[in-house]
């Protein structure tokens, strides 16, 4: 499933849980639905998105679990769940403020305070025909529209053409920005307008306002990122679970970019799959050995080499080695956990 975006026009770095919530809803919820919400209030108030795949990954459950958990607030009215236009995939969620259960009866109108769409600065409306006619109709339009469908390599559809017009009309993007944003991601191998917005939404969060501010936002990212999923052999957006890896590289353990690049190369002769988790086999114990340099990677593979030519090393012949003697090959048991 997608990530699902949260609207809110305040933020703190705080995140606030009504005591109403811990006196009337938490009492009776389970474990995995009391972890689900408070995490989206942690999401919503840090102004972040997030998906069903990402809060199972993180809390080890089933996406199952996850949409059960979102049906259950919606359910006890803490929340409202917006879908696609399959009625399958959530696409945003509404948070609704707790009301005590005695004051139900005679409670005000449910208050929404993650801001209805009409309300936030980046909301996409609902175009009309007329409005999107209208769009079309400008002169400046036209020349937009088929760099795009140049770019896409088919004709744009209605659907593809609102989000375009979102674009220039609420994120208040130029045409030179619209054509580098969509260039931007067709160049990573990303043709679906979903997508597009997803990235334009963010640059308008940013602040980005020019091809050259984006290409800059966009650098700091892409250097810390797409260069290590190249270095092992992985194209296009990394998932949550990869860009938690990456950061644990760069930010947690403090690697530079050429420790990372030796323990890549490694994984990639080592493993056709589970990389990720090789790669971060590799530096967490290079981590535990203080690697700074290239030279100290240097210093324990000789003492890794040192100690394998000592464990082959025949033993001495008395009477408490009579007994065979296991020999465990620790890179193929490695090799075999990787495996499953």
């Amino acid at each position: 499933m997608g990530q699902f975006i949260f609207y809110r026009d305040d933020y703190a770095d705080t995140t606030v849980i009504p005591n109403c919530f811990i006196d009337e809803y938490m009492k009776d919820a389970n474990d995995a639905q009391i972890k689900v919400y408070l995490y989206l209030l942690r999401v919503m108030n840090a102004g972040l998105s997030t998906g069903v795949s990402e809060i199972a990954d993180k809390f080890n459950h089933t996406e199952k679990d996850v949409v059960r958990a979102l049906r259950y607030w919606e359910k006890a009215g803490l929340l409202f769940l917006l879908f696609d236009e399959s009625g399958k995939n959530i696409t945003g969620i509404r948070f609704k403020e707790p009301q005590r259960r005695e004051q139900e009866t005679t409670a005000a109108p449910v208050i929404n305070i993650s801001t209805r769409q009409a309300e936030t600065p980046f909301a996409k409306p609902v175009y009309s025909a007329d409005k999107l006619r209208a769009f079309k109709n400008r002169e400046e339009t036209a020349q937009l529209l088929f760099v795009a469908e140049s770019y896409i390599g088919r004709p744009l559809s209605a659907a593809d053409m609102k989000s375009i017009l979102y674009f220039s009309d609420c994120l208040h993007f130029s045409d030179d920005l619209i054509d580098y944003l969509i260039q931007y991601c067709v160049d990573r191998g990303k043709k679906d307008f979903k997508y597009i917005e997803a990235v334009a939404l963010n640059w308008a969060q940013s602040g980005i306002t020019t091809p050259k501010e984006a290409e800059k936002f966009a650098s700091r990212y892409d250097k810390s990122v797409y260069t290590i999923m190249k270095e092992l052999g992985k194209s296009g957006t990394p998932t949550p679970k990869e860009l938690e890896y990456i950061n644990r590289w760069v930010k947690d353990y403090g690697f530079s970019s050429d420790i990372i690049a030796e323990a890549c190369e490694r994984t990639v002769m080592a493993t056709d799959s589970h990389r990720f988790e090789y790669a971060e086999g590799i530096l967490s114990s290079w981590k535990k050995e203080n690697v700074r340099r290239k030279s100290d990677i240097q210093r324990i593979d000789e003492l890794y080499q040192k100690r394998r030519l000592q464990k082959a090393a025949p033993p001495a012949n008395n009477r408490f080695n009579q007994f065979p003697q296991r020999d465990y090959d620790f890179e193929e048991l490695e090799a075999k956990l990787l495996r499953k």
